[in-house]
């Protein structure tokens, strides 16, 4: 018989998927989420929301909900969070409210009544730009660049003006919180692995790199870079990209992320840690937009290349996933020409609006694109 599991924030793109996971092996799903509009414009349960997980529909801030939500919970999946760089620099006091509060809020009610462990969602961002070497081979750590460099480029630059090389970035790398999110994705992580050990539970932190696959929210403008890209590609328009798009990530399928929760849920040893994940292989932004319009049969929008940044925006950061492989015994194993595909074929039995425009005019307004 399996564990009663509380997923908060599991009705959106990572913890339907979770859901469906947990349920699969035998597990009891629980849902907390306050289903806002930004992400779920019908304000109802998800189709996606597997119909054997219960779904309580309320707020992570409303400790009278939480609390019973807590009731006969064996461990908690905490993804409950406001998500997006960007709209974080402007709406501070709610991604705060409900990043920094919410897991305060859900904790304070984990005192009284504690788990056996709680696994937390938090994110690459905390990092700001990943790790770096000189071309002499010397690791750069704590780089920090402006906007654009005096000859045009972009990248990091190391003091004799050539261009730093991105290299996988380890968990020990010291955090460079250069938004609002990274901010209250790193007080998320810490206020679970501090309280966790403190009250006698157990903890574990995903800092999660750029998550694609069905069923994220085309709507909306501040989710994931792949779903924003297939709004525009259905809508038949070209992606936007900041800068001039060679910044490089890694794009990790929704399907490897809700493994790596379940494993991070389990492993004796992931007690007390934090761990990467993503799929161990990087692209350029641009290269993964020409893919993605390919895919849904548009090769001919190619990108709108903006050459302005974005405040918050690192230009490269990819994972080292040594540590998830030898703990937590994580491989990827979504082939991203196939994700991409599965994506496209989902795309298109969807209504998407395109409101990237929008989002874009937003941070315009206040000084947050450049």
């Amino acid at each position: 018989m399996g564990e009663s599991i509380l997923v908060t924030g599991g009705a959106g793109f990572i913890g339907r998927h979770v859901a469906r996971a947990l349920l699969a092996r035998g597990d009891r799903v629980r849902v907390l989420d306050s289903l806002i509009a930004q992400v779920h414009p019908t304000r109802t349960r998800p189709d996606e929301l597997d119909p054997d997980a219960e779904l309580l529909i309320g707020d992570i801030r409303d400790e009278t909900m939480v609390g019973r939500a807590l009731e006969g919970v064996d461990s908690v999946i905490h993804l409950a969070a406001e998500v997006g760089v960007g709209q974080s620099m402007y709406a501070v006091d709610r991604y705060t409210s409900v990043n920094d509060h919410g897991t305060a809020v859900l904790f304070q009610r984990l005192i009284d009544r504690p788990v056996r462990r709680v696994v937390v969602a938090s994110s690459m961002s905390i990092y700001g730009e990943g790790l770096y070497r000189t071309a002499d081979g010397t690791p750069m750590e704590d780089v920090v660049r402006g906007t654009r460099n005096p000859d045009g480029s972009w990248d990091p630059l190391d003091c004799d003006g050539r261009p730093l090389i991105p290299v996988p970035t380890p968990e020990s790398k010291r955090p460079a919180l250069r938004s609002v999110y990274a901010i209250g994705k790193y007080v998320q992580e810490r206020l679970t692995l501090t309280l966790t050990a403190q009250y006698g539970m157990e903890g574990a932190a995903l800092r999660l790199w750029n998550v694609y696959g069905p069923g994220q929210a085309l709507s909306n403008p501040y989710t994931g870079v792949l779903a924003i890209f297939a709004s525009r590609i259905a809508n038949g328009q070209r992606p936007m990209i900041f800068e001039d798009g060679q910044q490089r990530r890694d794009f990790v399928h929704v399907g490897d992320v809700a493994r790596a929760v379940l494993l991070a849920l389990d492993e004796l040893a992931a007690n007390g840690e934090v761990f990467n994940i993503g799929s161990g292989e990087d692209r350029t932004v641009e290269e993964v937009a020409r893919l993605q319009a390919a895919s849904m049969g548009r090769p001919d929008l190619t990108p709108e290349i903006t050459g302005q940044a974005r405040a918050g925006d690192i230009r490269h950061n990819i994972p080292d996933l040594g540590k998830a492989r030898a703990v937590l015994n994580y491989e990827p194993r979504q082939d991203f020409a196939e994700g991409l595909a599965e994506l496209a074929e989902w795309v298109a039995r969807q209504e998407a609006q395109d409101r990237v425009a929008e989002a874009r005019g937003e941070l315009e307004a206040r000084g947050l694109v450049a």
